[in-house]
């Protein structure tokens, strides 16, 4: 059998991979995050999760991926944004000609989060400076209001400060220690009364409500493959995503209440029903908005398709 080298977060519901006619050889990477510029630049794996917006550019750059429309990750983002404790920020517009902090400019979370603050709060997000210490993954798209941290300091260590008025947390901006590239320890700045505090105080709700509202359920991962592969063998989507379905209804069959993973089984409760669906028709909603925030964004051009039938490879996907 053919060897497909396969690399994904640490996700219950996608192990034990039965690919037909292929022998799946996992390979570790922690945080996964440090596949994905490997997987862009250099095609490193035969199947590697990405980041969504990062698929998106590579796509338009030409680099020979694809993907199938599974979603491993996914969460809400109103809290992800914690303002400096003197910073004088009460509302979603205060944040206009300040200085945020965001790992890199293209990171799935920043442009989920822009398109939240400009499409629900009237945020122009043109007016913010975007602060990074982090290079993209596909770099030439960042707008001219991004500037990067030269002197080492982290994101944490900026805010903390005040020289950065607010910035996103965890892997996204502040949630590190050591420098982008090693240690990763999650190290965010303490809340309190002398510390930062978030700019949604009420954020859970606010991104159920936002949920509810729109259909949109923002998503943090895509399965992508080799061009090469499906080229090879049209029917290897069809295949994967039907393994990686099937590794999905293996694990709720054994942890229905998702207690093994936390945070899914919180989504589970707040979207009431699964929290990491997969499939096109039913992700429709989300696979639109998160193309439109990368065009209005200009992460992608007005011409990328806006079909979402069109950013995935060939294949039977049926909703799982």
């Amino acid at each position: 059998m053919d060897k497909l080298t396969v690399a994904f977060g640490d996700y219950p519901h996608a192990n034990g991979l039965d690919v037909a006619g292929y022998q799946v050889e996992p390979v570790e990477v922690r945080p996964i995050i440090g596949a994905y510029r490997r997987m862009i630049r250099d095609l490193e794996f035969d199947v590697c999760e990405l980041a969504p917006v990062s698929y998106l550019m590579a796509v338009q750059a030409g680099v020979p991926l694809t993907a199938v429309p599974v979603f491993l990750n996914r969460r809400f983002h109103h809290g992800d944004v914690q303002c400096a404790v003197r910073s004088g920020i009460r509302v979603p517009r205060d944040l206009e000609g300040r200085r945020v902090g965001v790992r890199a400019y293209t990171v799935s979370t920043g442009v989920w989060v822009r398109g939240i603050l400009a499409e629900e709060y009237g945020v122009n997000v043109g007016a913010i400076t975007w602060v990074v210490d982090d290079e993209d993954h596909i770099e030439g798209r960042a707008p001219a209001n991004v500037q990067r941290v030269t002197d080492g300091r982290s994101l944490g260590e900026l805010l903390r400060t005040g020289e950065l008025d607010a910035a996103f947390t965890g892997n996204a901006g502040t949630g590190r220690a050591g420098t982008p590239r090693a240690g990763w320890t999650a190290a965010e700045p303490a809340a309190g009364d002398d510390g930062p505090y978030p700019l949604f105080p009420d954020a859970e709700v606010l991104g159920v409500d936002h949920y509810l509202r729109t259909g949109i359920y923002p998503l943090h991962s895509v399965v992508a493959l080799r061009t090469e592969l499906v080229e090879r063998d049209p029917e290897l989507p069809t295949k994967l995503y039907a393994a990686l379905a099937d590794a999905k209804r293996r694990q709720v069959a054994a942890d229905p209440d998702w207690s093994a993973q936390k945070r899914f089984a919180k989504q589970a409760a707040q979207v009431g029903g699964d929290p990491v669906p997969y499939g096109i028709a039913r992700n429709e909603p989300t696979l639109a908005a998160l193309v439109r925030y990368s065009r209005e964004q200009g992460l992608l051009d007005a011409d990328f398709p806006a079909d979402p039938k069109a950013l995935f490879a060939a294949g039977d996907y049926p909703d799982a």
